[in-house]
Protein backbone atom coordinates (compact mmCIF):
# COMPACT_ATOMS: atom_id res chain seq x y z
CA UNK A 1 0.00 0.00 0.00
CA UNK A 2 1.41 3.35 -1.06
CA UNK A 3 1.66 6.47 1.05
CA UNK A 4 -1.07 8.07 -1.06
CA UNK A 5 -3.48 5.28 -0.11
CA UNK A 6 -2.56 5.61 3.57
CA UNK A 7 -3.12 9.38 3.43
CA UNK A 8 -6.48 8.93 1.68
CA UNK A 9 -7.65 6.44 4.31
CA UNK A 10 -6.32 8.37 7.31
CA UNK A 11 -7.33 11.91 6.37
CA UNK A 12 -10.58 10.88 4.67
CA UNK A 13 -11.81 8.87 7.62
CA UNK A 14 -10.78 11.55 10.11
CA UNK A 15 -12.49 14.29 8.07
CA UNK A 16 -15.68 12.24 7.80
CA UNK A 17 -15.60 11.46 11.53
CA UNK A 18 -15.08 15.08 12.51
CA UNK A 19 -17.77 16.32 10.13
CA UNK A 20 -20.29 14.44 12.29
CA UNK A 21 -19.12 15.90 15.61
CA UNK A 22 -21.74 17.45 17.87
CA UNK A 23 -19.78 20.64 18.51
CA UNK A 24 -18.50 23.32 16.15
CA UNK A 25 -15.20 23.22 17.99
CA UNK A 26 -14.53 19.71 16.62
CA UNK A 27 -16.58 19.91 13.41
CA UNK A 28 -14.53 22.84 12.13
CA UNK A 29 -11.45 20.56 11.91
CA UNK A 30 -13.08 18.31 9.29
CA UNK A 31 -12.19 20.68 6.46
CA UNK A 32 -8.55 20.88 7.60
CA UNK A 33 -8.10 17.11 7.48
CA UNK A 34 -10.15 16.92 4.27
CA UNK A 35 -7.80 19.40 2.62
CA UNK A 36 -4.75 17.55 3.93
CA UNK A 37 -5.97 14.45 2.10
CA UNK A 38 -6.63 16.20 -1.21
CA UNK A 39 -3.07 15.99 -2.61
CA UNK A 40 -3.14 12.21 -2.12
CA UNK A 41 -6.53 12.00 -3.88
CA UNK A 42 -5.29 14.09 -6.82
CA UNK A 43 -2.07 12.09 -7.09
CA UNK A 44 -3.84 8.72 -6.96
CA UNK A 45 -6.43 9.76 -9.55
CA UNK A 46 -3.74 11.19 -11.85
CA UNK A 47 -1.50 8.15 -11.50
CA UNK A 48 -4.36 5.74 -12.26
CA UNK A 49 -5.66 8.00 -15.06
CA UNK A 50 -9.10 7.97 -13.47
CA UNK A 51 -10.36 11.26 -14.90
CA UNK A 52 -13.83 10.93 -13.43
CA UNK A 53 -12.34 10.56 -9.96
CA UNK A 54 -10.04 13.48 -10.71
CA UNK A 55 -13.10 15.62 -11.52
CA UNK A 56 -14.74 14.50 -8.26
CA UNK A 57 -11.53 15.49 -6.45
CA UNK A 58 -11.95 19.02 -7.79
CA UNK A 59 -15.52 19.12 -6.45
CA UNK A 60 -14.48 17.77 -3.04
CA UNK A 61 -11.61 20.25 -2.90
CA UNK A 62 -14.12 23.05 -3.47
CA UNK A 63 -16.33 21.69 -0.68
CA UNK A 64 -13.41 21.50 1.76
CA UNK A 65 -12.35 25.03 0.75
CA UNK A 66 -15.86 26.20 1.58
CA UNK A 67 -15.42 24.65 5.02
CA UNK A 68 -12.16 26.55 5.44
CA UNK A 69 -13.99 29.75 4.60
CA UNK A 70 -16.99 29.07 6.85
CA UNK A 71 -15.11 27.80 9.90
CA UNK A 72 -11.73 29.54 9.72
CA UNK A 73 -11.57 32.58 7.44
CA UNK A 74 -14.96 34.33 7.31
CA UNK A 75 -15.44 37.22 9.72
CA UNK A 76 -17.68 36.29 12.66
CA UNK A 77 -19.48 38.08 15.41
CA UNK A 78 -17.37 38.10 18.61
CA UNK A 79 -20.17 36.43 20.61
CA UNK A 80 -19.95 33.04 18.88
CA UNK A 81 -16.86 31.98 20.84
CA UNK A 82 -14.85 30.77 17.83
CA UNK A 83 -11.54 32.33 16.86
CA UNK A 84 -11.03 33.30 13.22
CA UNK A 85 -8.45 35.13 11.19
CA UNK A 86 -9.51 38.75 10.79
CA UNK A 87 -7.85 41.66 9.11
CA UNK A 88 -8.87 45.09 10.35
CA UNK A 89 -9.47 47.67 7.60
CA UNK A 90 -6.32 49.62 8.51
CA UNK A 91 -4.16 46.56 7.74
CA UNK A 92 -4.94 46.62 3.99
CA UNK A 93 -2.06 47.47 1.71
CA UNK A 94 -2.52 50.61 -0.32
Amino acid sequence: MGIDQIAIALFGALAAWLSQARTDRLRRWACIFGMLGQPAWFYAAWKAQQWGIFAVCVIYCGAWMRGLWVYWLAPRAPSDGMATLTLPPESKLK
